[in-house]
């Protein structure tokens, strides 16, 4: 018999974060670089959906509305716009 695999879901507000390795973008996306250097991801659609790795080794599902953004800076800095919802993986 499988184990179902138990995951934490909670809306979260403005979050920053620099333990950022990897991040996977859905098809839900458009990319623009800001005049400071940010690369600024914005949600096209409801639900659009990023996969995230962090430093500790953990993943987080984090799922946006339309017009949620997304800035990445150097070290792997990254701000995530309210509200929008985290998973564990």
């Amino acid at each position: 018999m499988k184990k179902k695999r138990i995951t934490a879901r909670r809306v979260e507000n403005q979050v920053y974060s620099n333990r950022v390795l990897r991040s996977e973008f859905d098809r839900n996306w458009r990319t623009v670089i800001s005049r400071t250097g940010y690369v600024i991801y914005i949600a096209t659609a409801n639900r659009a959906k990023i996969t995230v790795l962090l430093s500790d080794g953990s993943r987080k599902l984090l799922i946006f509305r339309q017009g949620g953004r997304v800035l990445v800076g150097g070290g792997g800095t990254s701000h995530y716009s309210k509200p929008h919802v985290a998973k564990d993986l």
